[in-house]
């Protein structure tokens, strides 16, 4: 079994320092709140870019696999929030996108489905509280 540690460090006002077992930290902070010049990250949308992060580096590594590479590939997801305190993800929609003069739609439905059905951990948690919805957007050039 595998362990992640994180520490995270109150700094001042609404901002919190948050180190990474990859040893490097980041800021985070209500977005609401006046933090000045600091650079940092809410902490709801950092869900949604370890969702995206973490499909996306299964489809990059599995279309490595199946030769089936792309000149360019993004993800959004778009996050809908409960209107009620405490506030959570209850909708959620992950669009890929994929962009080739050669594009190989096979095997990148193949690549998406299986991050999303098998090796995704991050998604699988946001379908323990969320409804999660699946595009795939193909971009001939």
């Amino acid at each position: 079994m595998s362990t992640n540690i994180i520490t995270t460090v109150w700094k001042e006002k609404s901002q919190f320092e948050s180190d990474n077992p990859s040893g490097h930290a980041f800021t985070m902070f209500d977005k609401s709140q006046d933090n000045g010049t600091v650079v940092g990250f809410a902490p709801k949308a950092l869900m949604l870019s370890s969702l995206a992060g973490c499909s996306g580096l299964d489809v990059v590594s599995l279309l490595t696999k199946m030769r089936a590479e792309v000149a360019d590939f993004k993800i959004e997801v778009t996050g809908e929030l409960t209107d009620e305190d405490p506030k959570f993800y209850k909708h959620v929609k992950v669009d890929y996108h994929f962009t080739d003069s050669e594009l190989q739609p096979e095997k990148i439905q193949k690549a998406v489905n299986l991050s999303v059905t098998k090796y995704c951990g991050v998604m699988e948690m946001f379908r323990q509280f969320a409804t999660v919805e699946i595009e795939i957007f193909l971009h001939a050039v």
